[in-house]
Formats: C-alpha cells, structure tokens, sequence
C-alpha cells in the first residue's frame, strides 16, 4: 500500500477486504437533509415518521450509503482512488444512533484499465441494509513508474 496513493491496482486480489464504521447520528440526518435538499418528512419529522410502514424516523439512504464511499476513499483501494459507477439495493432502515458498518470485497481486478470491482455492502448489527458493487479506478505501480 502507498501511503498517499492507497493500494495500487498491483496489489489486489479477489477476496480482499476492509471495513469502515460509523454511527449515524441525529446531526448527521439533519446536516445530510440541508446539503441534499431531501427534507423527506420520514428522517426529519418523528411524529409524521411514526405513521409510516418504519413507525419512527429514519436516515436517508445515501447518507447510510456514504459509509461505502468512506471504506473506498480510506481503506480499500484507499487514496487515489476514483469512484466510476456504484449500483445499490436498499434493503433495510437505518435508524438515529444505528451503527452501519460498510464492508468492501475485490471481486474482480482489471490490470490493463487499472480497474478493480468491488461488492459493497451496508449492515447494522449483522442486518443488510444496502447492498451492492462499485466499479473503482485505482493507481498504478507501473503507470507511475513509466512516467518517471
């Protein structure tokens, strides 16, 4: 792994994995609803969530979603790493003070276009709440090393 660079397209491997966690807290719903613009009763507005299928209020689905784009950027392939296309499922709620735990897997590395697939998945206490894959375009040893 480069330090600034995250891992270069030579170093992955189908199978590998990493992690990123946060709590989703009720600052993070309200400052996520005024940078959208998604003021959606249904994460801002306990009372008119009570009446929904949720029965209470819950964060919107990109917010919960960003936890994958942070596993990326920061752990796997890490800095340096350039997000291409992310196809999702929301299958679950996230609710204030859930913990969501995004999870990343190489699924399949493309040396020639410095390309790797990536599955994605969102769960909160062991429960999917987002799944999916992200197509990343991450560094390259040999590009760097051509340029120099």
């Amino acid at each position: 792994m480069n330090e600034l660079n995250g891992y270069d397209i030579e170093d992955l491997q189908v199978g590998m994995t990493a992690a990123f966690s946060k709590t989703i807290t009720e600052a993070d719903i309200i400052l996520f609803a005024g940078a959208s613009g998604d003021n959606n009763a249904i994460h801002i507005n306990e009372e008119f969530a009570k009446t929904t299928p949720f029965k209470g209020r819950i964060a919107h689905g990109f917010l919960t979603a960003s936890t994958i784009s942070a596993a990326i950027a920061n752990r796997l392939p890490g800095p340096g790493s350039i997000y291409m296309s992310q196809q999702m499922k929301f299958v679950g709620p996230v609710r204030p003070g859930d913990t969501v735990q995004a999870l990343v897997r190489v699924k399949d590395v493309d040396m020639e276009k410095s390309r790797v697939l990536l599955e994605t998945i969102c769960s909160v206490e062991g429960r999917n709440v987002v799944e999916g894959e992200a197509l990343i375009r991450t560094t390259s040893k040999a590009r760097r090393e051509a340029k120099n």
